[in-house]
């Protein structure tokens, strides 16, 4: 992303240039550590045993807390070379991203209006790529943009609408916080906020994204700090530290805002979290491409010893294992006609609000039920079955059931669960249909409501419950299949 203001000239620093020949070297080298490198697991991190010399020279630099202390980009001339190398770097290598767009206006008035413009899109963007690639980002920023070119625009939306769009990118408390943020800037006058401090007090806005909008979009001198930045310093300063600590994470803002270019502090910024996805990856670092492998002193220790590798930096810890969780799922299809056939337009199927806050909030599913663990079908069915009667007080021994048949279960992964959902499909025939459930509405906190197949294709839905209904659909074609060949093999033998 790019700075509104005006670009000043970066020092002429020569940069390395590599032959194809060294590259080649270079990646033979790198094939020989991986040979002799050993990984073993220490707490709840993962440590090269050889960084042993290194870890000893830093232990002697914790203070009495224990906490190691990190030193800062104490030479100006060094801080100038890897300002200017990543600058003169990112305005030739820089990806044609959207939100990268620059205002073109001159008048004052327009100039300001398009700033504003450029806050919201980089608050977007910003949102959006959070947990998610950029590949991915692209076409929903778009239509996103296309229906709310503006924080006015979005607004006026309802959650509904935003939760819809959003669907399929998962995380979406960010959505919610997007609305939430954007309904209090226009509620409080609709001046975007400027400054760091302004924008953190706005729903959603935390350091990061308060970084981003108040360098990008205001040319503010102050540091962004993402999964990136902390890579490409952590290299840079061969940082042995937890980087999941508080201190080490203060550490690493320190560091990001003595790189700020005054001048260019967007481009600065977008400069360190290019690099770090595109040059200075977490498995695969291009050092041969990188501007700044001559200042980066992980680079330069793995060159002089053969234990040690760039991608030892930053510290790797060991990401705690998901937690296992169990569901019933039950995709209630009701009928109202006197035939009670799945293909009758009347067809509604049931679809139930989840609670306001946690997990997948305000968003529609189909009927589920927590389990406590791993569950035969016969005690899925009499938890689901109390379900739905607490719920609709729709009471399946009752009522005309069409049919009951176990689909099959799926895995759906969220970043700190693993839920295996058990679905099945319950098809009944109501005499009033949906009306009859209506009736109940009000007797109960949950929020429902009954569509036809076709409006559920055109749904935003998340991806666990458009995995559902892809189940369920599959499932109703191979029956529809398998009754089909049935009678026309029946209706051969009675001829």
């Amino acid at each position: 992303m790019a700075g509104k203001s005006k670009k000043k000239k970066s020092l002429n620093f020569s940069k390395i240039s590599e032959t194809d020949s060294s590259s080649s070297e270079e990646e033979e080298e790198k094939k020989k550590k991986r040979k002799k490198r050993v990984v073993v697991k220490k707490g709840n991190v993962r440590e090269n045993p050889d960084l042993k010399s290194i870890k000893e020279t830093t232990k002697r630099d914790k203070g009495s807390s224990g906490v190691v202390d990190i030193e800062d980009f104490s030479d100006e001339l060094s801080v100038l070379k890897i300002r200017a190398s990543l600058l003169d770097w990112y305005d030739e290598n820089q990806r044609v991203l959207p939100w990268r767009k620059k205002a073109t206006s001159i008048d004052q008035t327009e100039e300001e209006e398009e700033t504003c413009k450029r806050a919201y899109a980089v608050w977007v963007s910003e949102i959006m790529l959070q947990q998610t690639r950029v590949a991915t980002v692209i076409d929903y920023y778009n239509r996103w943009m296309d229906k709310w070119p503006s924080l006015h625009h979005l607004a006026q939306a309802t959650q509904e609408e935003v939760n819809e769009m959003w669907a399929g990118l998962g995380y979406y408390r960010r959505a919610r916080f997007l609305l939430e943020g954007a309904k209090m800037v226009v509620d409080g006058g609709g001046e975007f906020p400027r400054t760091v401090p302004q924008l953190l007090k706005v729903r959603g806005i935390g350091d990061y994204t308060a970084g981003a909008i108040a360098s990008i979009a205001f040319n503010e001198s102050v540091p962004v700090v993402d999964g990136n930045v902390v890579r490409v310093i952590a290299r840079l300063k061969a940082i042995t530290a937890n980087p999941k600590e508080s201190e080490t994470i203060k550490s690493f803002w320190k560091l990001a805002g003595q790189l700020v270019d005054p001048c260019r502090p967007g481009d600065l910024n977008q400069a360190l979290m290019e690099l770090g996805a595109t040059v200075c990856t977490v498995t695969s670092p291009s050092c041969s491409s990188c501007p700044i492998s001559e200042q980066c002193h992980a680079y330069s220790l793995s060159k002089s010893s053969e234990s040690v590798q760039v991608v030892d930096y930053p510290l790797k810890v060991i990401k705690p294992k998901p937690r296992h969780d169990f569901s019933a799922v039950c995709v209630v299809e009701i009928l109202d006609d006197q035939k009670g056939t799945c293909s009758s337009m009347s067809s509604r199927f049931l679809l139930v609000k989840r609670p306001e806050e946690g997990l997948l909030a305000g968003l529609w599913e189909f009927p589920s039920v927590l389990l406590d663990g791993e569950a035969d079908s016969g005690t899925r069915r009499k938890v689901m079955d109390q379900y739905l009667k607490k719920t609709f007080e729709l009471d399946t021994r009752n009522c005309s059931i069409i049919s009951r048949e176990e689909v099959g279960d799926c895995i759906h992964i969220f970043s700190h669960i693993r839920l295996r959902m058990y679905v099945e499909l319950l098809v009944v025939n109501l005499n009033g249909g949906e009306k009859i459930l209506s009736e109940k509405e009000d007797s109960d906190t949950t929020a429902w409501k009954c569509i036809s197949s076709n409006s559920i294709e055109g749904m935003g839905l998340t991806s666990g419950v458009r995995k559902v209904y892809n189940m369920i659909q599959l499932f109703k074609k191979k029956t529809s299949l398998v009754y089909s060949r049935s009678r026309k093999k029946k209706n051969t033998q009675t001829k």
